[in-house]
């Protein structure tokens, strides 16, 4: 049992992290230019960023892609990271951020307009 517990703890076992447990999750909710979709995108802060080439400072480049046919365009989400890994700036190209917020009402929108199986 107790070897168990050690690799639960070594490789974080015990299920998907939901909610406040993902403190490394940084999300962000980008729409592609002329898309519907609202796309959640996930930052692993600890694994994401790689070191820029001042070799302080860290950035994260994301390709994102709507999941359905009805949005096939891409954007992409910059982030630039400090010293310590806190969020500095983000960018989007051929896309907007968006809130949380905008995110859920989208996907609560998508839910009740489709059809039941």
């Amino acid at each position: 049992w107790e070897t168990m517990e050690f690799f639960k703890k070594l490789f974080g076992g015990g299920g998907p992290k939901t909610g406040s447990s993902d403190r490394a999750g940084l999300y962000f909710y980008v729409k592609p230019t002329g898309c519907e979709e609202i796309v959640r995108v996930r930052i692993d802060s600890n694994n994401d960023p790689s070191l820029a080439d001042d070799n302080s400072t860290y950035f994260v480049r994301k390709t994102v892609r709507g999941s359905t046919y009805k949005c096939t365009r891409e954007a992409e989400l910059e982030l630039f990271f400090d010293s310590n890994r806190r969020l500095t700036e983000k960018n989007v190209t051929k896309g907007t951020l968006v809130t949380k917020e905008e995110f859920e009402a989208w996907l609560a929108a998508q839910e009740t307009s489709s059809p039941p199986p």
